[in-house]
């Protein structure tokens, strides 16, 4: 064993070269003689975990831009925040975002007709894939190096097509919005925060944030994808229930052992659909149109108040597009109260950065105005030369709203007309927390009286809340009101979502119910796919015969309201989850409930202290 001797050899020589008994003269070997490599040791690297691939410096296009970093490109990022990640450094490898998602599933293929059903829906529908490709694409690249990170199933970067159609302001009947659809409780709960100025809900870098860790959450509870999914859909309080319902029978507790409603049957088989085109658009006659794997967006920072239109221009790029990357913005202007993040394309992100720093003009052009006593909104509109149906538009002022005193307002700004900071819109003096959109402002007005002759729906009609909403704020459990009554409108807005599920009572929501159902049985099309025979919402998930009024209310279509936001009526978007809110809740209705019982105990201790 001559192999055997040279060890035995060479380790000799350096137990007698360390000891210093020996040079390295005085040894020769009894083997051929061996020529003597001098190896610098400063050179020396590690060996890839992936041998035939060089690591690679990740994208990270969420992070800021950084002015000295000294590595080129919009998204530069300090050597020290890049995770040593062979696996995510080799999916960089691929050129096709597609291909890298198709390397990365993790989910079992789903035993299930709909699924089926659900491919030749799309599939008939060429030119709705070809939208929602075309708007995946600004948003896909970030979303699947988040899943990544996570280790999650690429099937989830694939997820808000079925929520949104990657539709970032998508909104729905339940008041979810944005390509997660959140709706409002379940957003606080996640950290999106829903002001006057911003609906973080459509904000794609935070909303992501929260949807995964809401999944992530939903996993570790049921230790399913399937189960994870239908929890986000349907919420995890009715899953966990029909699981236990099974488990009680004997039954099986998977995803299609469950009885759930008929859009969450649809859910995971939609999904599924869409996964087999992306892997095989060819076998379904579709063309999926090329999305490159690299950053589609940088992610650059200001302090600085800034227009919505000043801040395209300064990228060089058309405000709709600015819009799409950047949609959680309510206001014409971007309110910085500190660094606020702007989302442009990576090729316009140092272009925005130089023009930036060198613009000289103010880099907004309006103002806030606080509402007087006297005042009249149509006279403000023309003391700042502005139309009156554009400053209701800006402010989100609804058309049948005319006690404005104390709000503030933003109006154009004017040389002779002096205003104040822009920060201060939007909150007037009594507003402790705001709420989003025209709710938002009539919740402002604080009160309302009721004059004779008034009905509480007719009042939640004027000020754009809900006849729930409403009875919530106010303790009002028979719907009956009386002449002089005062109703507190400031608390509605804040429980969009806690009040529909809030009323355990079926006789004070059976008369919305029994419309939602009404509604959703007369507008029933074939859309989507019918599989059973049975009727068929908007939305296309399928109702069986037998179906409930309360199954029939889930499937309620509400694309029209997203069509409208997003110009795009031509084919409706499916599935979005419609008043999932009663069910989403279920966790979290008894401390809503609780908390609104607390607010109305303080308000009750405040007056008293007033009034004595």
């Amino acid at each position: 064993m001559p192999e055997f001797r040279g060890i035995r050899a060479l380790a000799l020589v350096v137990l007698a070269y360390g000891a210093g008994t020996v040079s390295a003269q005085d040894f020769a070997l009894d083997e051929q003689p061996v020529e003597v490599e001098v190896i610098n040791i400063g050179a020396l690297t590690l060996a890839s975990p992936t041998p035939a691939q060089p690591a690679l410096l990740l994208p990270r296009p969420h992070l800021p831009h950084e002015q000295n970093a000294e590595s080129a490109g919009s998204a530069s990022v300090l050597l020290g925040d890049i995770p040593f990640n062979s696996g995510t450094n080799a999916a960089n490898a691929y050129t096709s975002l597609w291909e890298r998602i198709r390397a990365s599933y993790g989910m079992q293929d789903l035993d299930s007709p709909l699924v089926k059903d659900w491919e030749n829906w799309y599939a008939s529908r060429p030119d709705y894939v070809a939208r929602m490709v075309a708007r995946a694409e600004r948003y896909l690249y970030y979303i699947v190096e988040e899943v990544e990170k996570r280790g999650m199933p690429a099937e989830i970067a694939l997820l808000p097509m079925i929520e949104s159609a990657y539709n970032p302001n998508a909104y729905s009947t339940s008041h979810a919005s944005g390509i997660w659809q959140f709706i409002p409780s379940t957003g606080k709960l996640y950290g999106l925060r829903q002001t006057w100025w911003q609906d973080e809900r459509r904000d794609v870098l935070a909303a992501t944030r929260a949807a995964l860790d809401y999944l992530e959450k939903l996993y570790a509870m049921f230790g399913s994808w399937e189960l994870a999914l239908a929890s986000y859909n349907w919420g995890e309080g009715a899953v966990s229930r029909a699981v236990q319902r099974n488990e009680a029978r004997g039954l099986g507790t998977d995803y299609l052992s469950l009885d759930m409603p008929a859009e969450t049957r649809n859910y995971i088989p939609k999904l599924m659909a869409v996964k087999n085109i992306i892997t095989r658009p060819e076998s379904y006659g579709l063309t999926l149109a090329e999305v490159q794997n690299q950053p589609y967006f940088a992610v650059v920072t200001t302090d600085r108040h800034i227009d919505v239109k000043l801040a395209a221009k300064l990228a060089e790029m058309p405000v709709e597009e600015f819009q799409a990357l950047n949609p959680s913005h309510n206001r014409p202007v971007i309110r910085a109260d500190s660094s606020q993040p702007i989302l442009l394309p990576a090729d316009r992100a140092d272009i925005f950065q130089t023009k930036l720093q060198t613009y000289g003009e103010s880099l907004t052009t309006w103002q806030s105005y606080t509402i007087e006593k006297g005042d009249r909104i149509e006279r403000i509109a023309q003391r700042f030369g502005i139309a009156l149906s554009r400053l209701k538009e800006i402010n989100g002022i609804p058309a049948r709203l005319r006690n404005l005193v104390g709000l503030t307002i933003l109006v154009p700004a004017a040389g002779d007309r002096p205003g104040g900071d822009i920060a201060a819109a939007g909150f007037a003096a009594s507003v402790v927390a705001p709420v989003v959109g025209p709710a938002a402002v009539a919740a402002q007005a604080a009160k309302h009286v009721v004059k004779a002759g008034e009905t509480l729906a007719g009042i939640a009609r004027r000020y754009q809340l809900s006849v729930a909403q409403l009875a919530a704020a106010n303790g009002i459990r028979n719907g009956k009101i009386r002449a002089g009554q005062s109703l507190d409108l400031g608390v509605a807005g804040k429980r969009v979502a806690a009040t529909s599920k809030q009323a355990p009572a079926a006789k004070r929501s059976a008369a919305p119910r029994r419309a939602a159902a009404d509604t959703a049985t007369t507008t029933a099309r074939s859309t989507g796919p019918n599989t059973r025979g049975g009727a068929t919402g908007k939305s296309g998930a399928h109702v069986a015969k037998n179906a409930t009024a309360k199954d029939r209310a889930r499937v309620t279509e509400d694309d029209q309201t997203r069509s409208q936001v997003a110009k795009d009526s031509a084919s409706p978007v499916p599935a979005a989850r419609v008043s999932t809110d009663r069910t989403r809740l279920d966790e979290h209705d008894k401390a809503n409930a609780r908390a609104a019982a607390d607010d109305k105990d303080r308000t009750r201790v405040a007056l008293a202290r007033r009034s004595d």
